[in-house]
């Protein structure tokens, strides 16, 4: 389904997609960003959230070396307090995602996941392509409601278009 190099690439293109978030989006007033757009997760806060605690829970089933988050998921729209905090951890994350997929081999990619869902609260297993595929998939979607949000408040959006993404990046 997927290789090692399709890990490396969406990991480069996430950090790239979060590096353009955070410079359009500081000195945003936090009343801006946490005003209720009408979008899933209601403000561009709670969906940035909402990505970090996903690809935090993510990391930690796929590396057990990496903690799962310690907000339940109840309460993820509030997973760091400031846009500031949310900056460094998402850096931080950002780079965690980087160097695991710079780890990876194809082989490593092969096989069952199993967790536990605290959200649906049951058991799970399927390939861990997909699980991987899910965490890329899933960033894109939610930065895709963090665009529209933005657009709509009038604020400068970033290039999305991964085939605009720099070499260096």
């Amino acid at each position: 389904m997927i290789e090692a190099g399709y890990v490396r690439t969406m990991a480069r293109y996430n950090a790239w997609q979060n590096r353009q978030l955070t410079e359009m989006l500081t000195g945003v007033p936090d009343d801006e960003l946490r005003k209720d757009r009408g979008a899933f997760f209601g403000s561009i806060m709670a969906t940035l959230n909402h990505i970090l605690w996903g690809d935090t829970m993510w990391m930690s089933r796929f590396n057990p070396d990496i903690p799962a988050p310690a907000v339940p998921p109840e309460q993820h729209k509030d997973f760091t307090p400031t846009f500031a905090v949310w900056s460094a951890e998402r850096f931080r994350m950002d780079g965690t995602i980087r160097l695991w997929g710079d780890t990876l081999n194809t082989v490593d990619l092969k096989g069952d996941l199993s967790w536990y869902s605290g959200t649906l609260k049951q058991d799970f297993q399927m390939p861990l392509e997909t699980c991987v595929t899910h965490l890329f998939t899933h960033q894109t979607h939610h930065r895709g409601q963090v665009h529209a949000m933005m657009t709509a408040a009038g604020l400068s959006a970033p290039v999305t278009d991964i085939v605009f993404m720099p070499k260096d990046e």
